[in-house]
């Protein structure tokens, strides 16, 4: 019959009512000064279970959330190397590592002085522990920090963290009844535990394996093939089809998240040539899906924990916020990175997610955990999710405070790093009419190639420490830390540069990288690198240096390339300037 609505709409009935109150709560968030996703979560709470009115479908707010996630990840592995992964693994790995031991036992000593066993104790601590990959992404992606160092040890450091939680969400099953309180006193079974834990690693490394064997040289094919049909649709369909397919894969033959399984098939896909277009094409879905995963974060949440349990909540804040947040920024500076990475790196962890949900639900399922343990759990993500982007813009002033009224802070900063000055040994000869390159990302590796290819010296200067390690070796000037600051500039010796190249597009930066370098060599020529047309507009109006932009650059080397081999042919080709 004509105007009849089915009786079964609640996909339909949640995602509409779902996008709407989030945009219109989004809009209100904006105009109050907040990040929109305050109101997207709020949203959630509007259509939960927990508030009167409608009621959305909470299962079907979690699989599309699910989606939005191997959306998300799959853009960052498009845009993340294998290379960049692996180049910052001495302190992704062991950073991500000691972060979850203390975040676990401040859980830990938490709730078991709420009088909680030990068991449901060790699964509260593993909640708190693990970032969201969402929130850290989307926190990354509007400060323009992905692509940055920064960026690049807070993902890969999530990316340890969840390969963490893959054996821990094998693990609690099999030692569920050891853990419980039904279970105090009994044995363990050391076999069972060694052969579960050796088949879940088997397992990871068996999806690894098959993505750089056989996923690097399929996917990149299959983008060509579908490509050459000329088919947009086809183009789209066939990039959010290896995202979901890739996940749903790897989680069912291989036990491994959703999320992973997706960032392992961005990465496999960025070795084609049309990765940037595929980044493109799947950006209106990866920001839809995303909404809808803080929509159903919101309609877990029982605001009713917030007056009944304010001290407990106070406590996972505290732990999620402050506990976890000093940890990581304590070890980063321990790897002697600088104050702002360090300080960047806490802000990024400063909150939890998606892996907490699950394991959350999973430690009430088990009867390992209390029921208001879930909710203490929901309510700590709520909170540090609408408060990472307040955390996020404290970094700035903060650094400027302690360095104004901490000794001990100006005293760490100033502190012998044999990475942050040039080894003796170096030549002079390759320190006086030489180019400072700023950055060595894959703009910086293809510039200095070309460098010592025309035997043109230049001193790198780049915050990865063991990238700079690596260049060292390989007999390349490079020293560690954040151009931005003047000492590193000095000890690049800009003072007696021909020629200053910045080539991370973050223009905030540029601009006290350019102020020293003038300020110490008021003829040094400076050339920019950026990626958004007003920016290029306002550093040429800045007067700051010649800039160029990506799709500049290679209109550049394009013109450049046409008129070398056409000028032979056509003698009034004028030369270029």
């Amino acid at each position: 019959m004509i105007g009849t609505v089915p009786h079964d709409v609640s996909l339909i009935a949640t995602i509409a009512t779902g996008f709407g109150l989030a945009m219109i709560l989004g809009l209100l968030a904006i105009q109050l000064k907040m990040p929109p996703l305050v109101g997207y979560l709020l949203a959630g709470v509007v259509i939960s279970p927990a508030t009167p009115g409608f009621v959305g479908d909470v299962g079907l707010a979690g699989q599309l959330a699910e989606i939005g996630v191997m959306l998300l990840m799959f853009g960052v592995g498009l845009h993340f190397s294998l290379r960049e992964l692996l180049a910052v693994r001495r302190i992704a790995v062991p950073g991500a590592i000691v972060q979850i031991g203390v975040a676990v036992a401040l859980g830990m000593g938490a709730s078991m002085a709420w009088g909680w066993h030990w068991g449901g104790a060790l699964i509260f601590g593993l909640c708190l522990s693990v970032a969201s990959t969402v929130v850290l992404l989307r926190a990354l992606e509007a400060k323009g920090l992905l692509d940055s160092i920064n960026g690049r040890i807070a993902v890969g450091w999530l990316v340890v963290e969840d390969l963490v939680m893959v054996l821990v969400l094998v693990l609690v099953p099999a030692l569920a009844g050891v853990m419980s309180e039904a279970g105090a006193g009994k044995a363990a079974d050391a076999g069972e535990l060694w052969t579960t834990m050796g088949l879940t690693l088997a397992k990871v490394a068996a999806f690894i394996a098959v993505m750089l064997v056989v996923g690097r040289r399929v996917f990149p094919k299959l983008l060509w093939w579908v490509a050459r049909t000329g088919s947009r649709e086809l183009f789209t369909l066939c990039v959010v089809a290896a995202a979901i397919g890739v996940a749903f894969g790897a989680a069912l033959l291989f036990d491994v998240s959703f999320a992973l399984g997706a960032f392992f098939a961005g990465m496999m896909m960025r070795e084609s040539e049309y990765s940037h277009r595929a980044a493109d094409e799947s950006l209106p879905l990866r920001d839809a899906f995303a909404v809808l995963f803080f929509v159903s974060v919101g309609m877990l949440f029982d605001p009713a924990v917030l007056w009944q349990e304010p001290l407990k909540v106070l406590a996972v804040v505290a732990i999620i916020m402050v506990g976890k947040t000093l940890a990581a920024i304590a070890l980063v500076l321990l790897f002697r990175y600088p104050l702002n990475t360090a300080l960047t790196i806490g802000a990024s962890l400063a909150q939890i997610g998606e892996f907490s949900f699950i394991l959350a639900g999973m430690g009430v399922a088990l009867q390992l955990m209390p029921a208001d343990g879930q909710s203490l759990v929901l309510a700590g993500a709520l909170i540090s999710i609408a408060a990472n982007s307040a955390v996020f813009a404290a970094i700035g002033p903060l650094q400027a405070w302690l360095r104004q009224r901490s000794e001990l802070v100006r005293r760490f900063e100033q502190r012998d790093d044999p990475l942050a000055e040039l080894p003796m040994s170096t030549d002079p000869k390759q320190l006086t009419g030489q180019v400072v390159l700023v950055g060595y990302g894959s703009v910086g590796r293809r510039m200095a190639a070309e460098l010592r290819e025309q035997a043109i010296p230049f001193v790198v200067a780049e915050q990865n420490r063991e990238l700079v390690e690596t260049l060292r070796k390989e007999g390349i000037p490079a020293v560690s830390g954040d151009a931005a600051e003047p000492e590193v500039l000095i000890q690049a010796h800009i003072a007696r540069a021909a020629m200053l190249v910045i080539t991370p597009p973050d223009s905030m930066r540029a601009r006290r990288m350019v102020e020293t370098a003038r300020a110490l060599n008021p003829n040094v020529e400076i050339l920019l690198r950026t990626l958004s047309e007003d920016e290029a507009q306002l550093l040429r109006q800045e007067g700051l240096g010649t800039v160029f932009l990506g799709k500049e650059e290679l209109s550049r080397s394009m013109s450049t390339q046409v008129l070398d081999r056409m000028r032979p042919h056509h003698g009034n080709v004028p030369v270029r300037s």
